[in-house]
């Protein structure tokens, strides 16, 4: 048989062929293993893996609250784990006047401006409607505690993080790209060799085409793949913020509709097994202490399915 072979698109920011069919290669039965034991691979049903999520920052908020400590939390955006928290709040009647939440995100346009909280598609839109609109008025934090980027504080948001004490955790989960938050690994503003990356705090990045790509089947953009309903710009954290981060947990757990296609089937075993690099932001876990959870679907082997199509 001829041989057809072919480079990676330009387009694509981690290009390694041999990398990449390596970690493509990884079975299920072997992609918990990991030479750095500080960095725990999980694999677990996908109906847990959103409930040990929302069970970690609802102990991290009620054993501070037992104990009058604030705690401090870096939060991406699936709205449905908020919810899931928020239920646990008000079962247990939590005072919740001792959490302060820090986004981890939000989009801008082209021009670098922030999405404000008035847009309904925003971050901290979303982050309200199911978490802080959820809690009961008499447990809730004060609203002011809820932190996003915006353009006035995009420049000191790392700095807000730091002076409140750093993060007692961050929750993160990898794009198709393998960023971290909006840390890209194709954007220009963190264009850096590693040492110098991972001193890198909160700023502006333009997004990727595969994150454009991957954020327009979300819900809230109609599950349409609708590109123009994706702003191309977004204000984020840096990699200092999760590096400085005293707890970190990162999930690998999306699949398209409920069905088994997902993007994140390959990117979960190049983040976890591939080369720590820029080129792939989420690797920054691997040399850190972090409980990394795949789920059932997303650790299954990569291989073709012959009689399913598009």
């Amino acid at each position: 048989m001829k041989k057809f072979d072919f480079e990676p698109s330009k387009w694509i920011p981690f290009r390694d062929k041999k990398v990449i069919e390596q970690v493509r290669r990884i079975k299920r039965k072997d992609i918990t293993k990991h030479p750095n034991p500080n960095f725990k691979i999980r694999v677990v049903p996908d109906h847990e893996i959103e409930w040990i999520w929302a069970a970690d920052m609802f102990y991290r908020i009620k054993t501070a609250a037992d104990n009058n400590q604030k705690v401090v939390l870096i939060l991406p955006n699936p709205a449905s784990t908020y919810s899931k928290v928020a239920m646990l709040i008000n079962k247990f009647k939590v005072n919740c006047k001792h959490v302060y939440t820090f986004n981890m995100d939000e989009y801008a346009d082209q021009d670098g401006n922030v999405a404000p909280e008035s847009w309904p598609w925003s971050f901290m839109a979303s982050t309200k409607r199911f978490f802080f609109r959820n809690i009961e008025p008499k447990l809730r934090m004060p609203e002011k505690q809820m932190i996003g980027p915006t353009t006035k504080n995009i420049k000191d948001y790392s700095k807000m993080i730091r002076d409140m004490g750093g993060a007692d955790a961050c929750y993160s989960g990898p794009g198709w790209t393998g960023h971290l938050a909006f840390i890209e690994p194709d954007a220009p503003e963190f264009d850096a060799d590693l040492e110098e990356w991972k001193t890198m705090g909160a700023r502006i990045v333009t997004l990727s085409p595969f994150t454009i790509a991957q954020n327009s089947l979300h819900g809230f953009f109609g599950a349409s793949g609708d590109l123009a309903a994706v702003p191309p710009r977004a204000a984020t954290i840096g990699p200092a913020d999760v590096i400085a981060a005293k707890y970190r947990m990162d999930i690998n757990a999306l699949k398209t509709a409920g069905t088994k296609v997902s993007w994140q089937r390959l990117i979960a075993r190049l983040t976890t097994h591939g080369p720590v690099t820029p080129k792939v932001p989420t690797s920054i876990h691997q040399i850190l202490k972090t409980d990394c959870y795949i789920s059932e679907t997303i650790a299954q082997d990569v291989e073709p399915d012959w009689n399913m199509e598009y």
